[in-house]
């Protein structure tokens, strides 16, 4: 059971990281005619990057709390 948890832990991980990949790519690089990034395009990837992290602990935590308080409500009511 632990390999089947750990396996979908990282099928969620991938998802994220390429969908966050593909956001911040799309909305950030729109200048192709260098290979390296401008500044501006890094500083957007940045800002970008820290935006998705940082909405994703918020619903990690925003859901751990409604765990948390769907399992003490199950316990009052045994």
């Amino acid at each position: 059971m632990t390999k089947v948890i750990e396996k979908k832990q990282m099928q969620d991980f991938l998802r994220m990281y390429a969908n966050l990949a593909e956001k911040c790519f799309n909305t950030c690089c729109n200048d192709f005619t260098s290979k390296a990034l401008s500044s501006k395009e890094e500083t957007c990837i940045m800002n970008c990057t820290e935006k998705f992290i940082k909405h994703s602990e918020r619903v990690g935590a925003r859901f751990a709390e409604y765990n948390a308080d769907a399992m003490n409500a199950s316990q009052n009511q045994s």
